[in-house]
């Protein structure tokens, strides 16, 4: 199998260079003596397309990016790059909480001695809370130090205790887990990211919380769509959905309707990255349905995102992913609140759903021919979520592209670059 350091730049290469998803592509097609014509054909496409996706001239799309590192026998990390490490890590600081947070994710059910006892559970409750929140506005800077000692002290309650108090223990390591799970894989860890979903499946098995399984289940198709994995995604999503309906008169309405519409929502996603925009329609409806019934509000609920803001995120995203960019700028003009504007997300919604948003629309506007428009969106992307916007593929494709197109690149623009980790500083 090849690895990532086996993808390296050929010899001569100029210093700084950072490798393109493009490089990356023709490195490990070549360390498998396929020509392009024949990676093309097990990808369904044209040997032409390959070729440009080699230059940089154009950029694989998430589904096509999953395909070829199918075919290449590939993590898609591997073709990204991830994780993205280099000159801006000193003040991320991300890195240096990984080796604990594997440690503690292996001992999960056998953790080290305490030398004093844990904290009460409301105390404790109360900091996952604080990690919650800092999970949603894509802080994983301040947010990762803050998990080991309260993973560790959860996971003493929880082993040692009994009866409602272990049920609480154990819920609040779902939401620990989950943000785990989500440093780990927005900073481009996959392996950390795949066992802290096992963690999360471990602990909501525990919880004695029906909603907190079904959650699981969502995290874990997540990554399933991520690696390319789109039928069992979808059979998952179906049966986390039949087994919620099973559970409604059971459990409070606003959180059954969260956690519905953000199983239609990740089915959206799903249609769009099997090249199917009707179906992908068809969910994003059903979700605006959920929405509706829910009183048409943004409801924050299971660290779920979930009202008619995120269903606008999403279905922009879902026609970006199809390539329809014509379409997603004119409804970006459609919905703005005053003629000749743009919608943009409100000040309220998560800062990594509304850094999404940004990046999203930075794609846009760059296959539109917009470069200034696009930069503007990284920028703003940046400001509202800045370690959430340096790890995303997305961002240092988009970028890339920027500083290939101008031949005298500003300031501003080599400076983004080089804090996204693509240039030299």
């Amino acid at each position: 199998m090849l690895l990532h350091e086996e993808i390296s730049p050929p010899t001569g290469q100029r210093p700084g260079h950072r490798l393109t998803p493009g490089d990356r592509i023709r490195i490990a097609r070549r360390a498998r003596h396929l020509s392009a014509a024949q990676l093309a054909r097990r990808v369904a496409i044209s040997p032409s397309y390959v070729q440009k996706l080699e230059s940089g001239k154009r950029k694989p799309s998430p589904t096509l990016l999953a395909a070829l590192a199918k075919a290449l026998h590939l993590g898609p990390e591997a073709l990204t790059g991830e994780p993205y490490y280099g000159e801006p890590e000193g003040e991320d600081g991300v890195r240096a909480v990984l080796p604990e947070l594997r440690r503690l994710l292996l001992c999960y059910d056998s953790p080290d001695a305490l030398d004093v006892a844990p904290r009460p559970l409301p105390v404790l409750a109360s900091e996952v809370d604080q990690v919650a929140a800092l999970r949603r506005d894509a802080r994983y800077a301040p947010m990762g130090p803050l998990l080991p000692p309260v993973l560790t002290e959860l996971t003493h309650i929880a082993l040692d205790a009994r009866g409602a108090e272990r049920e609480e223990a154990f819920r609040q390591l779902v939401r620990a887990y989950r943000a785990v799970n989500s440093l780990a894989h927005k900073t481009g860890h996959p392996d950390l990211s795949h066992t802290a979903l096992e963690r999360v499946r471990w602990a909501a098995d525990r919880s004695d919380d029906p909603l907190a399984r079904i959650t699981a289940g969502y995290l874990v198709a997540g990554a399933m769509l991520r690696q390319g994995a789109h039928a069992p995604a979808r059979r998952k999503l179906l049966a986390l959905r039949e087994e919620l309906k099973r559970l409604v008169s059971d459990v409070p309405a606003a959180d059954a309707h969260a956690v519905d519409g953000a199983l239609l929502l990740k089915l959206a996603v799903l249609e769009a990255r099997e090249n199917d925009p009707e179906r992908a329609e068809a969910r994003l409806r059903d979700a605006e349905e959920v929405a509706r019934a829910a009183g048409g509000r943004d409801l924050p609920a299971y660290e779920l995102s979930f009202g008619p803001t995120n269903i606008r995120i999403h279905r922009l995203h879902t026609v970006i992913g199809t390539g329809d960019t014509e379409r997603a700028l004119a409804w970006l003009a459609e919905w703005a609140p005053v003629p000749g504007g743009e919608w943009a997300p409100p000040a309220t919604t998560a800062g990594e759903r509304s850094s999404h948003h940004y990046i999203d629309v930075a794609s846009a506007k760059l296959a539109a021919g917009d470069r200034t428009g696009a930069f503007s969106c990284l920028r703003q992307a940046r400001r509202i979520a800045p370690n959430h916007t340096r790890f995303h593929p997305s961002v240092r494709e988009t970028t890339a592209a920027l500083l290939r197109m101008d031949a005298s690149p500003s300031n501003e623009l080599v400076s983004f670059g080089s804090w996204a980790g693509l240039t030299a500083p």
